[in-house]
């Protein structure tokens, strides 16, 4: 077997254990510590992630979305393949090596998307970006960690907690998608969804595409009419 080549390192902000990506031939990962976040060999969901989501925003006009977490860029061009020449696609990476891998040794795998005029990439955290941004996303698509329970940086709880959804929940027009990925399922995250007040739906996606194990995605949608997230909402992080 072809060894795993070391090509860089890249902190996470506020993080002891950084980021490397790795390459073993034609294929390339992105690591922490021992674990391996992301790589070229396995795309099919993070691709579903965007797909499922975009082809529910086809009659909006102008849809504006945003993805928290570059990675590899498979979410991103999979959105840009669904989307009209009128959207617009913000683009949160917190890590800024994980920024400029796409734009070195990563170019090939992203294609030009960062190119394209529709993208805006920021090296920022996607909380910040969905805090100062009420009521501007058709769509918020969440692929920053390994889901709910994070991995790579403590802070991303606070995304998935009562407190994070409620502000997610406000970063949405009316009728918007917060689509989330995660390694694999988590009820209690499910019932935190509901409590914050959205419709939710829980797709499970081939690894692959073809076979192999399956990924969680959340489709949670803000309602259009006066729906309330429950009263519940203020009681703690996990609820």
């Amino acid at each position: 077997m072809i060894p795993w080549e070391h090509l860089d390192t890249g902190p996470i902000p506020g993080e002891d254990t950084p980021l490397r990506l790795m390459r073993r031939g034609e294929e390339y990962s992105i690591f922490i510590g021992p674990t391996e976040l992301m790589g070229t060999r396995v795309s099919a969901s993070e691709k579903a992630l965007a797909t499922l989501v975009c082809a529910r925003l086809r009659d909006r006009p102008r849809a504006r979305i945003l993805i928290g977490g570059l990675g590899m860029g498979f979410t991103l061009r999979a959105a840009l393949d669904a989307l009209g020449p009128d959207a617009a696609v913000v683009v949160a990476e917190l890590v800024p090596a994980v920024a400029a891998w796409a734009r070195g040794p990563l170019a090939p795998i992203f294609g030009g998307s960062l190119d394209d005029p529709r993208v805006d990439l920021r090296v920022d955290d996607v909380g910040a970006q969905i805090r100062r941004t009420p009521g501007q996303y058709d769509a918020i698509l969440l692929d920053v960690d390994n889901g709910p329970e994070g991995l790579m940086r403590a802070e991303n709880d606070r995304l998935y907690g009562l407190e994070g959804l409620a502000q997610a929940r406000a970063a949405l027009r009316p009728g918007g998608i917060l689509a989330i990925w995660s390694q694999g399922p988590d009820a209690a995250f499910t019932t935190r969804l509901k409590r914050s007040g959205f419709a939710v739906e829980e797709e499970r996606v081939r690894a692959h595409g073809g076979g192999g194990r399956r990924h969680v995605l959340w489709l949670a949608t803000r309602p259009t009419g006066g729906a309330k997230p429950h009263s519940g909402l203020s009681r703690g992080r996990r609820g």
